[in-house]
């Protein structure tokens, strides 16, 4: 059984029996994997934070073939949410986190959507304002996928903020000047998209309305 070592993002885990967690990570060179951390919710001596949704990690694995899941032998955080300088950065992992998840398919190596997580991640650290934040990811998500309208009816304020992002990166994105309801006004459009690809709502949104309402 071969072992592999990767960068990769953690999108989310699940409880496995007793002890294990499930854990779905989208790799930079083998695509989305899931694989089984044995003991992790026992003990944090041997993950410790590096299983939190959107964590960028080095990871070791074993796999074998014809199998679903995958070994991990271990996980070290590079860079995390927790680290943000932002309380609502946390909430906005998870919702990243759930979109990449989504979209990634199994084993489908996709560099660019890696790219995107760390991107945001990163952004996220160094207190890049969310709601500004998830618009880009959102935008730059949707045309990845190749899903986004080219024929989009919006503002001219709002046309000014979408051709921005397409020339910044997500760390600059409040250098554009969206006002609160230019950005309102992206969201309702990108939140339709991904409900209309999705064929559901993602459920993290329901946590940022309520980090919204606080």
């Amino acid at each position: 059984m071969p072992l592999y070592t990767a960068e990769a993002l953690v999108l989310r885990t699940y409880q496995m029996g007793e002890a294990d967690r499930i854990v779905v990570f989208l790799t930079r060179d083998r695509g989305k994997k899931r694989g089984v951390a044995p003991n992790a919710r026992k003990s944090r001596k041997r993950f410790g934070a590096a299983l939190e949704p959107l964590t960028e990690v080095r990871v070791a694995y074993f796999e074998k073939e014809r199998r679903e899941l995958v070994m991990l032998n271990y996980a070290e955080p590079v860079r995390s949410a927790l680290s943000s300088p932002s309380p609502e950065a946390l909430g906005y992992s998870h919702y990243f986190a759930e979109l990449i998840d989504e979209w990634a398919a199994e084993d489908d190596i996709d560099e660019r959507l890696y790219r995107l997580g760390t991107a945001a991640l990163e952004a996220l650290v160094t207190g890049t304002p969310v709601e500004a934040l998830a618009r880009y990811f959102e935008c730059w998500l949707l045309r990845l996928q190749g899903v986004y309208p080219a024929d989009l009816r919006v503002s001219s304020e709002a046309a000014l903020f979408l051709d921005g992002v397409r020339r910044i990166g997500p760390r600059d994105v409040d250098s554009l000047g969206a006002s609160s309801r230019v950005l309102r006004e992206i969201e309702l459009i990108h939140r339709k998209l991904i409900m209309m690809h999705l064929d559901k709502e993602p459920r993290s949104v329901r946590v940022l309305n309520e980090l919204r309402r606080s």
